[in-house]
């Protein structure tokens, strides 16, 4: 096996880790390593742990040390720059170095302005040999809402919408329960876990009373619930009201009387209106990403589904469709073009297929905008 094909195994390894690692590390990003001695066996392994909790460098050092191991001379096969500064934990690039680790293989910098190569100047100052690119692709892909949020201060927006094969979302009467089957409806589950914080709109909590929670997979921690009230109409029963749940109200109008009963259940909220009367989308997201949201979860009506894409405030969408028409009901967003309907396709939103996968009797489609990921 060539250098280079050993490079990538053990980075393969590495980023095998950092997908282990999961939605625990939230807001800091999912990373995996891997230490390897001179004869090529793997010494020491280790992943992020939930926020405030070691990181994958570490992990890897206790791991080997645990083994009786030294890692003098060693290579780290790490899938994002060792951090280089004092946050919850220490600089994992100090950790690196003062060990004796002889060379450090990373899939890329690491876009926080507090690190941002100078994990890598710190290494290679203390001697360490430094190669970045391996995987990079891949670990970005894991950790594109951490980046999103670094690079361009806002959370990674990622719409849901469960519809049928004629892209409705309900019947005209409201009734949506349930267009998609019991195995999506669990996938759709899995992609909340994963989120940082959970969106929808007061509409959605008036006519559904969700729950906005994740039940029907093991998580370690329950997403944040995000709710645009401009008006402050979400009752103080609702069901997203749940103990140490964070629950972050958006609204625009003053209301001392209905900010107050929202408050004594535990709502968070923020005085946010744009021209119009309503809440200011693009600074909510904004803000969201100063209470380190990563990705941000749309489980959303066709209102406010509508206005985020007309706002160019989505990134992507995941869209279970059920092997069923409906014909005349709710769309998936209403509005998303300005000036209103089209009279060209060329003014259509272009889209790209990521996957497109089978789950139960339905099919899950993986969307982005086009060109959202370029930064």
């Amino acid at each position: 096996m060539t250098n280079a094909n050993k490079i990538v195994n053990f980075m393969a390894q590495a980023l095998d880790l950092a997908r282990q690692a999961g939605p625990e590390t939230d807001p800091n990003p999912r990373v995996g390593c891997v230490l390897v001695d001179a004869n090529g066996a793997v010494i020491g392994q280790g992943r992020t742990q939930q926020v405030g909790g070691p990181h994958a460098e570490v992990m890897a050092l206790r791991d080997a040390a645990a083994r009786g191991l030294s890692v003098a001379g060693a290579t780290a096969f790490v899938t994002l720059e060792p951090c280089a500064h004092h946050g919850r934990t220490g600089p994992c690039c100090d950790a690196l170095a003062a060990t004796g680790i002889g060379r450090v293989v990373a899939s890329m910098a690491d876009p926080n302005p507090l690190v941002a190569g100078q994990g890598f100047e710190r290494l290679r100052a203390a001697g360490v040999a430094v190669q970045v690119g391996p995987g990079a692709e891949e670990a970005r892909e894991l950790n594109i809402g951490f980046f999103s949020r670094m690079v361009r201060k806002t959370p990674w927006v990622r719409l849901k919408a469960a519809a049928s094969l004629d892209g409705k979302t309900g019947l005209r009467n409201g009734v949506s329960q349930w267009i998609t089957s019991e195995p999506a409806r669990a996938d759709g589950h899995a992609w909340r876990a994963r989120a940082s914080a959970v969106l929808t709109g007061v509409g959605t909590v008036l006519e559904d009373d969700p729950r906005l929670d994740v039940r029907l997979v093991q998580t370690s921690r329950q997403p944040h619930v995000v709710v645009v009230d401009s008006q402050l109409q979400t009752p103080p029963g609702a069901q997203i009201f749940m103990a140490g749940r964070p629950v972050w109200i958006y609204a625009a109008a003053q209301d001392g009387a209905k900010a107050a009963a929202l408050e004594a259940r535990g709502a968070s909220i923020t005085f946010m209106p744009n021209a119009q009367g309503k809440v200011d989308l693009a600074a909510m997201l904004r803000d969201l990403a100063r209470r380190e949201v990563n990705e941000l979860h749309v489980e959303a009506g066709h209102k406010l589904n509508g206005s985020l894409l007309r706002e160019g405030l989505v990134d992507e969408l995941l869209v279970y469709l059920a092997p069923k028409l409906i014909g005349d009901g709710l769309d998936m967003a209403s509005g998303i073009h300005t000036g209103g309907p089209l009279a060209d396709l060329a003014g259509a939103l272009p889209l790209e297929f990521r996957t497109i996968e089978r789950i139960g009797p339905d099919l899950r489609i993986v969307a982005r905008v086009a060109g959202r990921d370029a930064f």
